[in-house]
């Protein structure tokens, strides 16, 4: 018996999509958006978050605004951005990092225009969030055959 190439049978047997979000001090943005991402593709895709000079602590903002949305990310530390990192995902998209980020041929690379949280309060956080959160449906919806997402 052969095995057949449809859609239904691949998903289960393929690696899953990798993506890594990076920003400077990976203490806001990506630390959102790889929150968002882990939460709405229920661990059908692999996330990682990096900063290139990354702060001390998630920004208390966004650990609030994500708490809003019933995602918790106040045990969240920022990480310095790794070339391993990037070696290993698929996905690259970066949050205002500038030239920090490696680049490796092969990889799909996005720049996010977002607005910087950092001394920002909650009001000012939020529409940050909800722009986040609209990117990273739309990038499940690109990475994940339909049906397999939230």
């Amino acid at each position: 018996m052969t095995a057949q190439t449809t859609p239904d049978t691949t998903a289960t047997q393929t690696v899953k999509p990798s993506v890594l979000f990076v920003c400077v001090h990976n203490a806001g943005r990506s630390q959102m958006a790889a929150a968002y991402l882990a939460h709405l593709s229920d661990g059908s895709i692999e996330v990682r978050s990096a900063g290139s000079a990354p702060g001390d602590a998630v920004n208390p903002a966004a650990v609030a605004a994500m708490a809003e949305e019933g995602i918790d990310i106040s045990a969240n530390r920022p990480k310095v951005l790794t070339d391993a990192a990037v070696q290993d995902s698929d996905v690259v998209i970066t949050m205002g990092c500038g030239d920090a980020c490696p680049f490796y041929p092969g990889k799909r690379y996005e720049d996010w225009k977002l607005e910087d949280p950092a001394g920002q309060g909650i009001e000012g956080v939020r529409p940050i969030r909800d722009e986040i959160k609209t990117r990273i449906q739309q990038l499940i919806a690109e990475l994940l055959p339909a049906g397999t997402s939230k």
